[in-house]
């Protein structure tokens, strides 16, 4: 897909506040809207233990997720933070993200970071 396409939102907040009313909010309605073809949400530092912990926030994450919306987590973050498998349990791809995030702003990708 072509990034001109594609949304990346860097979520590195790890406040419940904005991540309902900014993060899911805009995640969700710019995938149902048609606003983005694709939209991923990458879930950075203190978020991955936000996501593994809230089960409101993970309700959030769900609705995201039938919207069409993707998740994808740091794996040094999953791995230091001891969340890999409550991740995997919620559908969320856990990967290295270094190197894909510096390609990403290299080739100037449209990146929200939150």
């Amino acid at each position: 897909m072509s990034n001109q396409q594609s949304l990346f939102i860097l979520w590195t907040n790890a406040d419940p506040l904005t991540a309902k009313h900014m993060v899911m909010m805009y995640a969700t309605n710019a995938k149902m809207r048609g606003w983005w073809e694709e939209v991923t949400v990458i879930v950075w530092g203190a978020t991955a233990k936000l996501v593994a912990e809230d089960e409101d926030i993970q309700s959030y994450i769900e609705r995201a997720q039938s919207a069409g919306v993707q998740f994808s987590a740091c794996i040094a973050c999953a791995q230091n933070l001891d969340v890999i498998e409550k991740l995997t349990a919620l559908n969320i791809e856990i990967k290295g993200w270094g190197e894909p995030l510096t390609e990403l702003l290299k080739k100037d990708a449209k990146l929200l970071m939150v």
